[in-house]
């Protein structure tokens, strides 16, 4: 299963259109994706709740996970939100 660590570049880490665009993107993706704070434990990144409540501000490492056959394209999509200034 493809994984990824990332630093959160944007401005507002992960609130409100940021991670409405990174829970859009992950959607897009048929299998299951997976999004944690640091070492803590992988929420569903499908779920904008989810990844609201884990509070990620800038300069925050997270880690996705996706599965399925297009899983390097998902983390390609999702590392471009996270990581745009």
């Amino acid at each position: 299963m493809p994984q990824r660590r990332l630093t959160v570049r944007t401005e507002v880490g992960l609130h409100a259109r940021p991670a409405a665009q990174f829970v859009r993107a992950a959607a897009e993706h048929p299998g299951d994706v997976t999004v944690a704070r640091g070492d803590g434990d992988p929420v569903p990144a499908k779920s904008i709740l989810a990844v609201l409540a884990l509070g990620v501000r800038h300069g925050d490492e997270i880690t996705v996970t996706a599965e399925g056959e297009r899983a390097e394209a998902v983390l390609d999509a999702l590392a471009a939100i996270v990581e745009a200034d």
